[in-house]
């Protein structure tokens, strides 16, 4: 018996299975952890460069304020408010709430849209304070 070769795994694999919703998601929230924690780290690089001195926020500023930069920023918005509003989801899963298929998809797709939704409406009124000044 312990000189049998398995030619397949022992148990399920995520090589064998199409990804749903469900799991995509739980991927992705834990992907937006990290890249969150990676904002972190960048936010504190800014206010270093905030007391340090005007040549050194203007550098910061000018490498933000590129087509990448702002790229970034715009992707790191939506890690945010898809980690915000799937941690929301996970709350009310943990009131045991909405465990139907039909309610789980239902808050899968609430989620991805409100994200959707809250970047895009932060990133409006983040230009029209822009604009402002």
């Amino acid at each position: 018996m312990g000189s049998r070769k398995h030619e397949r795994p022992l148990s399920p694999n995520i090589q064998i299975y199409r990804p749903q919703l469900t799991s995509v998601l739980s991927i992705a929230n834990r992907i937006t952890g990290v890249v969150l924690t990676g904002c972190g780290f960048i936010l504190v690089i800014w206010l270093v460069a905030a007391a340090s001195g005007p040549d050194a926020y203007s550098q910061f500023q000018r490498i933000v304020g590129s087509w990448p930069g702002l790229l970034l920023l715009l992707a790191a918005t939506f890690a945010f408010f898809l980690h915000l509003c799937g941690g929301i989801r996970h709350l009310i899963w943990d009131s045991v709430r909405a465990f139907e298929l039909k309610q789980i998809y239902a808050s899968g797709w609430t989620v991805v849209a409100a994200s959707l939704v809250l970047t895009l409406l932060s990133w409006v009124v983040g230009m029209i304070i822009a604009g402002q000044n």
